[in-house]
């Protein structure tokens, strides 16, 4: 019987639906139109968009969707994500219904949440263990835009981000663990999605000296709780922490920075490598623990254009290593929050 099911909606970015210009020009002006990306107003951002951003960056951004594309399985963020429901779908059971809803491209939020319509209670779980604005406040404002228009309301359980849950982090130990041992002599490279410095301004958590300065946020306390950069330094202090590594056996990151405005840093290619190759370091590990899933920033950006970087700069190996996706003890993770919600 649906009406005693519970509903699962997991909540990504998106990806393009194939990786030629066009299909790549539709996503991307979906993506940078909305005002949580792109913070400046409404005109302003049209013309940055139409004039600068699309007619430049659409072939080089396609381009890079190619070269990560699969033949059979297409967008490597779209099957993962596929893989990641269908395999908690078997994990829950027939009480619960899993749904994935993409914030800009296909299946939809509106499509996932509207397969749930007849479950009595969902459990949405935006899949950014950090919270930012960009990213979680988009799709959970999109969420509840279309979840306004329900007659018949369901109770709603929102899970806006997991950055230091142990089983979160058991979950990326799990992962890295292997690397640790085969090569316990490889640095150790957290690397975040980073974001304008505005953006942790606007959250009004007094941490903004660290942002300039590319100084380690102190641990989380009750001024610093909803600070993105700061959640991203405690994930990696708590699964260093679980690995045994020293503090000189890691390093937190920033990658994929754009435009001139003032970014969180240390970013990785232009204030890290160097630096590491100055300390004698040649072997890296790159995990990346803002993203569940790969994508092309994991795969393309820091696999294959990083990567390249290093080894040009004269290091030794980087190893890339997966996101989370649909492995076994993540899958376990999320069956245990949708159990404890329950």
């Amino acid at each position: 019987m649906t009406k005693d099911r519970i509903g699962i909606l997991l909540l990504n970015l998106g990806t393009p639906k194939n990786f030629d210009v066009r299909s790549v020009r539709n996503f991307l002006r979906e993506f940078l139109d909305d005002p949580h990306v792109i913070e400046i107003p409404w005109l302003l951002r049209k013309c940055l968009l139409y004039f600068f951003i699309l007619p430049f960056r659409t072939a080089k951004t396609a381009k890079a969707y190619a070269a990560i594309w699969d033949k059979e399985r297409g967008s490597p963020l779209l099957f993962h994500s596929l893989e990641m429901a269908r395999k908690l779908q078997a994990e829950l059971g027939s009480r619960f219904q899993v749904e994935l809803g993409m914030r800009y491209s296909s299946p939809s939020i509106r499509q996932g949440i509207s397969k749930l319509m007849s479950c009595h209670k969902i459990i949405v779980l935006p899949l950014y263990p950090q919270y930012s604005h960009a990213a979680t406040g988009s799709a959970i404002d999109e969420l509840v835009k279309w979840y306004a228009t329900w007659r018949d309301k369901k109770a709603l359980t929102i899970k806006d981000m997991f950055f230091n849950d142990p089983h979160f982090i058991g979950s990326w130990i799990s992962i890295l663990q292997p690397y640790c041992v085969a090569n316990p002599e490889a640095h150790l490279i957290f690397s975040y999605h980073s974001l304008p410095v505005r953006q942790i301004l606007k959250s009004k958590q007094n941490c903004s000296k660290s942002c300039f300065q590319n100084m380690a946020c102190p641990r989380i306390d009750a001024n610093n709780y909803h600070c993105y950069r700061a959640q991203c330094f405690e994930s990696s202090h708590l699964i260093a922490q679980g690995l045994a590594l020293s503090n000189h056996q890691y390093s937190v990151v920033f990658q994929s920075q754009v435009g001139k405005a003032a970014w969180i840093g240390p970013h990785l290619q232009n204030d890290v490598l160097s630096n590491l190759l100055a300390r004698g370091i040649k072997d890296l590990t790159v995990a990346c623990p803002s993203f569940v899933t790969d994508c092309l920033e994991t795969l393309e950006e820091i696999g294959l254009r990083v990567r390249k970087q290093w080894l040009q700069l004269g290091g030794r190996d980087l190893k890339l290593a997966p996101c989370l996706n649909d492995s076994s003890p993540w899958i376990k993770t999320i069956a245990n929050w949708a159990n404890q919600i329950n």
